[in-house]
């Protein structure tokens, strides 16, 4: 009998995360199984599906325009039985839509997720439009109303029989979101071996960790750590990334979130380069374990190429302080001036 799985993603249909769960889907599918799609009206909901029914969900992660997606970050470290076991890219382009027969200069609101209207303030002052925060960008076009502008996917046009006013209205060319497929802990483990199998044949599954082994696989993982620092005093966040560089593990990202209604209490997330099975990593997470400390595995996946653009290609803020390119050990005229600013 073939076997069925149901990805939960936000909906309605024509989301971002309708377009990464229909890819997730392709990527996650065991060989011999189908999956079915089901549009959820929140995130909460899709956890929950994921921790009482063990069906798969997936959420938006990170933005590269607008950074991590505060919520979904939050609820995933407070998740009980939920893991990260995939990640998906999306190209986020935004059109501008109203109702058949209604114009751009007739609307006053602009309605889209927190995170759309983030990503196109330039559109929503051009247009003195005020905004109106949605559930998501295919709920704010299914539910549009007169003399409001909604932003979302191009497909939502054909999807709600909406006009399309103007095209890609982002502030940013480029814009990307990163999405975490979720699973059950144990059910996370059973696919990440079978598409190791599929990817790298045999060898791989044999060196593939079943739950509760240890064996270091083939295969490149990266991890999302969360850590709590239950010790107090001086240098305590230092000492836990001095364990961590002197594992020579790679760390890609490293951010804090407080924890809720805890003055000076935070929780630090870290993505890493490895895999927890792994020896390095495991015997990381074993020392921080035994110091007292709090730690959770929030995502493990098959890790991907990074882009490295050249310094000269990166988008850097205005206001700060660089030394130009000069002779080796000294300053150009502008660089010395600027050098007291560095207070």
């Amino acid at each position: 009998m073939m076997a069925e799985y149901t990805l939960h993603f936000l909906g309605p249909t024509g989301t971002f995360t309708h377009q990464a769960a229909i890819e997730a889907a392709k990527m996650i599918r065991p060989s011999g199984a189908s999956v079915t799609l089901t549009p959820e009206p929140d995130v909460p909901t899709i956890l929950d599906a994921v921790q009482r029914r063990g069906d798969w969900g997936i959420i938006a992660w990170e933005n590269n325009v607008e950074g991590y997606v505060v919520p979904n970050l939050d609820a995933l470290i407070d998740a009980d039985n939920v893991v990260g076991f995939a990640r998906v890219g999306v190209n986020v382009s935004f059109d501008a839509f109203t109702l058949p027969g209604t114009s751009l200069a007739d609307c006053r609101t602009v309605t889209a997720h927190p995170h759309g209207l983030a990503q196109c303030r330039r559109f929503t002052a051009d247009h003195q439009l005020q905004q109106l925060p949605s559930s998501s960008n295919g709920a704010a076009c299914r539910d549009l109303e007169p003399g409001q502008v909604a932003l979302g996917p191009s497909i939502c046009g054909d999807l709600y029989n909406l006009t399309r006013v103007a095209p890609a209205v982002g502030d940013y060319a480029g814009a990307r979101t990163e999405f975490l497929a979720l699973a059950p802990r144990d059910e996370a483990i059973t696919v990440l071996r079978e598409r190791a199998s599929r990817t790298a044949g045999d060898e791989t599954v044999e060196s593939m960790p079943a739950p509760g082994e240890t064996t270091d696989p083939v295969s490149e993982y990266e991890s999302i750590i969360a850590f709590i620092p239950l010790s107090t005093g001086p240098g305590v966040l230092a000492n836990l990334l001095d364990v961590l560089r002197d594992a020579g593990l790679n760390m890609t990202s490293f951010i804090s979130r407080p924890i809720k209604g805890r003055d000076g209490t935070y929780s630090f997330i870290a993505t890493i380069d490895a895999a927890p099975w792994q020896e390095h990593l495991r015997d990381v997470l074993t020392q921080v374990v035994d110091h007292g400390d709090w730690v959770k595995t929030l995502a493990v996946y098959p890790r991907r190429e990074r882009p490295n653009p050249p310094i000269y290609a990166w988008s850097l803020p205005n206001g700060g302080v660089r030394r130009e390119p000069a002779a080796p050990g000294t300053w150009t005229e502008g660089d010395t001036a600027r050098r007291e600013l560095l207070w």
